[in-house]
């Protein structure tokens, strides 16, 4: 409790903007193994047309209600979606037409604390045959990535099977954990790690905090990726929660500024992104790859990300609203839009939900929010 209250202190101290600006209150059976496969390029494709420069964004329905603590997010077959508990380290099926909520099951060696616990989730590329979800978790020694058997034939609550870990060794905070995991149109696993709050990890290669990694679904480095039998895909990162996929295969990334500037990023396999040698914008030096947006920390303290429509939407947890960036190849096509300002509170993630629709979760049960009758919630939105 001791380390709790002094990490907490240091928190209010240093201006954190890693989550909002203030202090937080056995083995499965493996799926086939894949091949590697280069890392895709940036710019391979040709720029699609710009967006239009103004859009909408309009509230569809809330889907569900009564979520405690909610942050991962992957949709099921069929629609229905699965959703992560962050400090009740469970996992619950959301009926996307009733909003009835199940939970199928709780991954054990889940260690809440802080900015820690049960994080990102994400299905197997081969869901329809494996059936595994993988979780990115904290435990009482690390983060790490696991997968289990989804058997929705067994009774309620004991639908998950025992976890199977594809990697281990991702350095754990109170604070700065990352936890965002992604397969890629390239069917590799990608996760958003965070620097732990020691800054200098941020810049070691041979270390997993403060980075993009990449690797196949059981864990593996790729030979296309950066460094030989490295994970590490980009490195020089604060704290990395959101990432998506445009149609033209780039990825872009949002990224957790301190006191000055939080990021979006469109990520370079090797390329260096600064922190914590600067934070923001570095004035062309070339030495960092420069954001292609930035906002002020208390506009947005941004964790979830989607691309839908030809926009990137961004969910800000601080800034409590969800952002439009309109891009035009790896650029901006025109300023960001906010919209929902205030208006469901700390906004933790978001994920396209086919065509021009996405879904958004609430974050205000989680120690920093204000939660009223009904947080925190998934709401399914609807682009024009």
């Amino acid at each position: 409790m001791t380390a709790l209250l002094a990490a907490s202190a240091l928190l209010v101290a240093t201006g954190c903007a890693s989550d909002g600006q203030s202090p937080p209150g056995a083995t499965g059976t493996p799926p086939p193994s894949a091949s590697a496969s280069p890392a895709p390029s940036p710019s391979a494709s040709p720029a699609p047309s710009a967006p239009p420069a103004k859009g909408s964004v309009r509230v569809v329905r809330t889907v569900a209600e009564g979520l405690t603590s909610p942050w991962g997010l992957a949709e099921l077959p069929g629609g229905d979606l699965l959703v992560s508990s962050r400090d009740e380290g469970t996992i619950t099926r959301v009926d996307a037409e009733t909003g009835k909520l199940t939970e199928v099951g709780e991954v054990p060696g889940v260690d809440p604390g802080g900015e820690g616990g049960l994080l990102g989730l994400a299905l197997s590329p081969s869901y329809g045959e494996d059936h595994l979800v993988y979780a990115y978790f904290t435990t009482a020694s690390d983060n790490r990535i696991a997968r289990m058997i989804y058997d929705e034939s067994r009774p309620a609550g004991q639908q998950l099977g025992a976890p199977d870990t594809v990697l281990r060794g991702i350095p754990k905070g109170v604070i700065h954990n990352g936890g965002r995991i992604a397969f890629g149109p390239d069917g590799m696993l990608y996760a958003g790690t965070g620097e732990t709050g020691e800054t200098g990890l941020s810049q070691d290669k041979d270390s997993l905090a403060g980075k993009i990694l990449r690797m196949t679904p059981d864990g593996q480095p790729l030979h296309g990726n950066p460094q030989e039998d490295s994970v590490v895909y980009s490195y020089g990162h604060r704290n990395v929660q959101g990432l998506a996929w445009d149609r033209e295969k780039r990825l872009w990334a949002s990224e957790f500024g301190q006191n000055t500037w939080d990021e979006l990023n469109l990520i370079q396999p090797g390329r260096n992104y600064g922190w914590p040698e600067v934070e923001g914008k570095d004035g062309g030096s070339g030495d960092f790859v420069d954001p292609v947006a930035q906002w002020d920390v208390a506009e947005a303290s941004p964790s979830g990300l989607a691309v839908v429509a030809g926009s990137a939407w961004m969910a800000g947890l601080r800034g409590q609203r969800l952002w439009r960036i309109p891009l035009a190849g790896g650029e901006p096509s025109a300023a960001p839009q906010a919209f929902l300002e205030g208006e469901y509170g700390r906004l933790r993630t978001v994920l396209a939900a086919g065509g021009n629709r996405l879904w958004l979760v609430t974050s205000e049960t989680d120690g920093r929010g204000t939660p009223e009758p009904g947080d925190d919630r998934i709401l399914l939105l609807e682009v024009r």
